[in-house]
C-alpha cells in the first residue's frame, strides 16, 4: 500500500506527534509511506529518523495551485493509492486536486481539533464530495461535524493514540534540572497545565480559589495581558510559573513534575498531553467538552468538570489533593487507559484497514 499523507502544520502540537506514530508505524509494517509537509516544519525534521518519507510542499492557501501540482506529481510518480489529509489548507489543494488532475486515488481527511465554523452549505458539501469518507479522533469531533451538516455515515471514529516505548525516560538527572530551574521545592504540589493557548483563564481562576498551598505550571504559554488580569494574592501570584516553549524531547520530563495536570480547554479532538499524563502516572482534570470524555471517564480515570464552573474545578483540584485514595486509583487507572486502551498499534491497525477498504473501494 502507497500512501501520502499531507499537512501544512506539523508544528509542536500534539496533532504532530499523531501524525508521525501513524505514519511512521504505517511504514514500519512495510507500507510505503510520503508525508508532504513544510520543510521548516518539525514534522519534517522527526521524519529524517523515519522509515517514512518527508516530501517538501508549499501550503499557501486554499487554492494554491503549485501544492495541487505537488500533490498530483507525487501521486503519479510514486504510483499513492491513498491520500490522508490532516490540516485545514490541504484538505482543500487535496481534493481540488483530485479533481483537477483526475487521480486515481482514495481522499480520506481526518478531523483531529473540533470544528472552528460553520463552512456554510458549500464547504461542508466540498468536505462530503471530495472525500472517501472522513475520520474523526473522537465521539466528540464527530458530533460536532454531524452537527454542522456532515452526514453521519461519512464519518468514521478513528480514536488517538501513543507508544509505549515513548514513556522509558532515562534521563533523571534532567528532571531534577527543570525543578531546580523553575525554583520547585522538592516536596511542592504542584498543578500543571501544559497546552498551547486554550483556556488557561479556567484554571488560573480556579487556582485563585483553592485553599491548599499549591504551585502553577503553565507548560507551553508565556503570561499575557488576560491571564494579569485576574485576580491573585502576592503570595499566589509568585507561586505561578510560565515556561513559555520547551524543547519537544523535555516534554515529558515536565510531566513528571507534576501532582496533577488539568487542561481546561473545549477544542480538543483528542489530548495528547492528557494521554501523556496518563500514561506516566499523573491524574488529570479535563473540561467535559470535545473530544475529552472519549478519554476520560469522570472518577475511574480522571476528573471532569463543566466548562465555566470554576468552583467545580477548584473542588476538583482540592479533592485530588487531600484525597489519597482516589489520586492512586485515578493514577493506576489512567494508566492502564493510556498504554492499553490507546495504545499506538490499535491506532496503526484501524487505519490500515481503513485505507485498504477505500483502496478496495476504489478499485471495483
Amino acid at each position: 500500500m502507497k500512501v501520502l499523507f499531507l499537512t501544512h502544520q506539523g508544528d509542536l502540537a500534539g496533532s504532530t506527534n499523531s501524525i508521525f506514530y501513524l505514519a511512521d508505524g504505517l511504514a514500519q509494517r512495510g507500507h510505503q509511506v510520503f508525508v508532504g509537509c513544510r520543510r521548516e516544519s518539525l514534522l519534517y525534521q522527526l521524519l529524517k529518523d523515519s522509515t517514512a518519507e518527508a516530501v517538501a510542499m508549499t501550503f499557501r492557501g486554499r487554492l494554491d495551485l503549485d501544492n495541487m501540482k505537488q500533490i498530483r506529481d507525487i501521486v503519479l510518480k510514486e504510483g499513492i493509492d491513498v491520500i490522508n489529509a490532516q490540516s485545514s489548507l490541504d484538505r482543500y489543494t487535496s481534493g481540488l486536486s483530485r479533481w483537477i488532475f483526475r487521480l486515481p486515488v482514495a481522499l480520506i481527511h481526518t478531523r483531529r481539533q473540533m470544528p472552528k465554523s460553520t463552512g456554510l452549505f458549500l464547504q461542508n458539501w466540498y468536505y462530503t464530495a471530495s472525500t472517501s469518507c472522513i475520520v474523526a479522533v473522537s465521539g466528540g469531533v464527530k458530533s460536532a461535524l454531524v452537527s454542522l451538516g456532515i452526514p453521519s455515515d461519512h464519518i468514521k471514529v478513528i480514536k488517538n493514540g501513543t507508544p509505549k516505548s515513548k514513556y522509558v525516560l532515562e534521563d533523571q538527572a534532567l528532571a531534577v534540572q527543570i525543578r531546580e530551574r523553575l525554583g520547585l521545592p522538592g516536596r511542592a504540589v504542584v498543578i500543571g497545565c501544559i497546552s498551547r493557548r486554550k483556556n488557561q483563564e479556567q484554571l488560573l481562576e480556579a487556582y485563585a480559589n483553592l485553599k491548599s498551598d499549591v504551585w502553577l505550571v503553565f507548560v507551553g504559554i508565556e503570561e499575557d495581558d488576560g491571564l494579569k488580569e485576574i485576580e491573585l494574592s502576592p503570595e499566589q501570584r509568585s507561586r505561578v510559573i510560565y515556561t513559555g516553549m520547551v524543547p519537544r524531547e523535555q516534554v515529558l520530563y515536565y510531566h513528571q513534575l507534576f501532582t496533577m495536570e488539568v487542561l481546561a480547554s473545549t477544542m480538543e479532538g483528542l489530548s495528547q498531553s492528557l494521554l501523556e499524563a496518563m500514561a506516566l502516572g499523573i491524574p488529570v482534570i479535563a473540561t467535559n467538552a470535545a473530544g475529552n470524555p472519549d478519554l476520560i471517564s469522570h472518577g475511574q480515570n480522571g476528573l471532569l468538570f463543566e466548562d465555566g464552573d470554576i468552583m467545580g474545578l477548584a473542588d476538583s483540584i482540592e479533592r485530588l489533593i487531600n484525597d489519597k485514595e482516589i489520586r492512586q486509583s485515578l493514577i493506576t487507572q489512567g494508566r492502564k487507559t493510556a498504554l492499553e486502551e490507546f495504545e499506538i498499534e490499535r491506532v496503526i491497525d484501524r487505519y490500515e484497514t481503513l485505507f485498504e477498504e477505500e483502496i478496495e473501494k476504489r478499485d471495483s
